[in-house]
C-alpha cells in the first residue's frame, strides 16, 4: 500500500495513456479471438484480465498483458481437437497454475540469457509486421484478423502478397481517405503536440477515433457510396441487458481434467505463455525511459495468475505483449496505472457503449498501429546496430527477417541460435596469451575459461620448453571450470620429469587447489 501514492502521482501520464493502449489493444484482442476459433467476447475478457488482474500483480511498470497473437495456432487447434471450449478453459486454469510453478522455481531467470541484438531484433520485426499487417485494413481490405503476425496466411497467401491484391483490386476509397487522413495527423501530432498546457496529455489515437467516426458520417451525408459498412468496423457482441452481458462469460469445465490431451494442451499453454512474456518484459524493460528492472519470476506469478482468473471467466490466454506494451511506452505513460486503467476502460466500455464502440472504422485504428510499427523500427535502430558491428548487427537481422517471413515464435528461437552461435565465436577468440623470455614462460588467461577454451590451453601448455620457469597468472578469472583444471593439473604431473617449475597465480588458483592433485612442491602459488 506504501506504493499507492507515488502510483497516483503519476495519473497525468497514466491516464491519457491508458486510453491509447485501450484503443490498441481493442481490435487486437477482438482478432485474435476470431483467429483462435473462439467466442469474440473471450479475447475481451483476456485484454482485460491482463490489464486489471495481471497489472495489479506485476511488478512491471509499463507491460501490457492480453491476448496474444503467438498463441492463436495453438489455441486454434486445441479448441478443435478438445470436446468443448469448457474444457479448453479448464486447460487455460491448469495452464496458469503451471506457470505459478515455473514462478516459484525461479525460470524467469533464463530470459536474462537473450542477447540485446535478439530483443531489438524482435521488437523491429514486430514494428514491421504491423505496418506491413495493417497497410491492407487501412485501405479497407479487412479479410486477415487483427493482430496476426504469422508471414503465410490461411487461405495461402502472404503477407506482401495481400498487400499487393489489397492496393490492386479491394481498396476501399472511404477506408483510405480516414486511413491516410489517420496517419497524417498522428506524424503532425508527434512534432506539433504542446510541451504545455492541457493539451500535452492530448492522445493523438483519441483523437484518430474521432476522426474516424466523424469522417464516417460524412462520408454517409455526401458520398452514401464510399460509407463504411460493418465489416469495415469494429465489431463488439452487444449484450441485452446486465443478464446477456452476464452470459458472454463462460464457465470451465474440469470434468477432462484428468485426460491427457487437457494436460498437454496445458503445458504447451504455459511454456509458451511464459517464453513470450518474458521476452516481452525484457523487451519492455529495454525500452523503458527509465530502464527499470523487471523480477522475472514474480511476473510468471503475475501472468499465471492472470490466466487462471482468465480461463475461469471465459477468457482466452494471456501474456505479456510487445505492441501493446510499446504503445503504452509511446505514450509515455510512467506506472502500472496505465495498465490497469486500460483493462477498466475496455470493461467499461464493452459493457456500457458496445455500439459506440462499433462505430470505429477499422482504418482508423490501422493508423495507429501503422504509428506504433513505425516508432518499433525507425531507420536508427538499424543504423545503430551496424555501428555497433557484425556480432550485433547479424543475429539482428536474422531475427528481423525470420520473425518476418516465419512467425513471432520460430522467429525468435532461429534468432537465439544465431545469437548464440555468435556468443560461442566471441569465447572462442583467444583467451590465452603467452610469452618466452629464455627459460622464464607467461601463461595468462584473459578471461574466464570454459570447456571451449581446453584446446587453446593444451596447445598453449605444449609450447613450454623444457627447464622452464613457467607462471601461470589467473588473476584475471573469477571462473575455471573443470576441464581446464584437469589440464592444468595434467601438465603439472609431467612437470618434474621435463624439470619445468610452475606458479600458479590469482585469487581462482587458491580457490582451486584443493582440486590440484599434484604434488605440493610442483606448484606453488604467487
Amino acid at each position: 500500500m506504501s506504493n499507492v501514492p507515488a502510483l497516483l502521482s503519476t495519473w497525468r501520464s497514466d491516464l491519457p495513456a491508458s486510453i491509447v493502449v485501450a484503443l490498441v489493444a481493442l481490435p487486437l484482442c477482438l482478432g485474435i479471438a476470431l483467429a483462435s476459433g473462439a467466442p469474440l467476447f473471450s479475447g475481451l475478457i483476456a485484454g482485460i484480465v491482463g490489464g486489471i488482474v495481471v497489472g495489479v500483480v506485476s511488478r512491471s511498470p509499463l507491460s501490457v498483458s492480453g491476448p496474444a497473437a503467438g498463441l492463436t495456432v495453438i489455441v486454434l487447434e486445441a479448441i478443435q481437437s478438445l470436446p468443448s471450449y469448457q474444457i479448453f478453459l479448464s486447460a487455460v486454469v491448469l495452464a496458469g497454475i503451471l506457470q505459478l510453478a515455473f514462478s516459484f522455481s525461479r525460470a524467469g531467470i533464463l530470459s536474462e540469457f537473450v542477447p540485446s541484438s535478439v530483443i531489438t531484433g524482435m521488437l523491429a520485426a514486430i514494428g514491421l509486421i504491423l505496418i506491413l499487417k495493417q497497410i491492407p485494413h487501412a485501405i479497407g481490405y479487412d479479410q486477415d484478423f487483427e493482430g496476426s503476425f504469422e508471414f503465410a496466411t490461411a487461405d495461402g497467401s502472404n503477407t506482401l502478397a495481400m498487400i499487393g491484391t489489397s492496393i490492386r483490386q479491394l481498396v476501399t476509397p472511404g477506408a483510405a481517405i480516414i486511413g491516410v487522413v489517420s496517419l497524417a495527423f498522428l506524424f503532425w501530432w508527434d512534432k506539433a503536440r504542446p510541451k504545455q498546457g492541457p493539451l500535452r496529455f492530448l492522445p493523438g489515437p483519441l483523437v484518430v477515433v474521432l476522426i474516424g467516426v466523424a469522417g464516417n458520417a460524412l462520408l454517409a451525408a455526401v458520398r452514401p457510396s464510399w460509407a463504411l459498412g460493418p465489416k469495415h468496423l469494429v465489431q463488439v457482441p452487444i449484450a441485452d441487458g446486465i443478464e446477456g452481458f452476464l452470459g458472454l462469460f463462460t464457465l470451465p469445465d474440469f470434468s477432462a481434467v484428468g485426460t491427457g490431451a487437457v494436460w498437454v494442451t496445458a503445458a504447451t499453454l504455459a511454456i509458451v505463455a511464459s517464453l513470450e512474456s518474458l521476452l516481452s518484459i525484457k523487451a519492455v524493460d529495454e525500452i523503458d525511459p527509465r530502464r527499470r528492472t523487471t523480477d522475472k519470476n514474480w511476473e510468471l506469478m503475475a501472468q499465471g495468475s492472470g490466466n487462471i482468473v482468465s480461463g475461469l471467466i471465459g477468457g482466452l490466454p494471456v501474456t505479456s505483449v510487445i505492441v501493446r506494451s510499446s504503445a503504452n511506452v509511446d505514450a509515455a505513460a510512467e506506472s502500472k496505472v496505465s495498465t490497469v486503467l486500460h483493462g477498466f476502460w475496455l470493461l467499461v466500455s464493452v459493457a456500457v457503449i458496445p455500439a459506440a464502440l462499433n462505430l470505429i472504422p477499422l482504418s482508423a485504428l490501422a493508423a495507429v498501429l501503422i504509428a506504433t510499427g513505425y516508432k518499433l523500427t525507425k531507420p536508427k535502430l538499424f543504423i545503430d546496430r551496424y555501428r555497433q558491428g557484425v556480432t550485433q548487427f547479424v543475429p539482428f537481422v536474422v531475427t528481423v527477417g525470420a520473425i518476418l517471413f516465419t512467425d513471432l515464435l520460430i522467429g525468435i528461437l532461429i534468432g537465439l541460435v544465431v545469437g548464440f552461435i555468435f556468443v560461442v565465436a566471441r569465447n572462442f577468440r583467444t583467451a590465452i596469451t603467452f610469452a618466452v623470455d629464455g627459460n622464464d614462460c607467461l601463461l595468462r588467461a584473459r578471461r574466464n575459461l570454459y570447456f571451449i577454451h581446453k584446446y587453446e590451453l593444451q596447445k598453449v601448455l605444449g609450447q613450454v620448453p623444457d627447464k622452464a620457469d613457467l607462471l601461470i597468472d589467473l588473476s584475471s578469472t573469477s571462473y575455471v571450470d573443470l576441464d581446464n583444471i584437469d589440464v592444468i593439473n595434467a601438465f603439472i604431473k609431467g612437470a618434474p620429469y621435463r624439470d619445468i617449475r610452475v606458479t600458479v597465480r590469482g585469487d581462482i588458483a587458491e580457490r582451486t587447489a584443493p582440486m590440484i592433485n599434484a604434488p605440493a612442491y610442483e606448484v606453488r602459488f604467487a
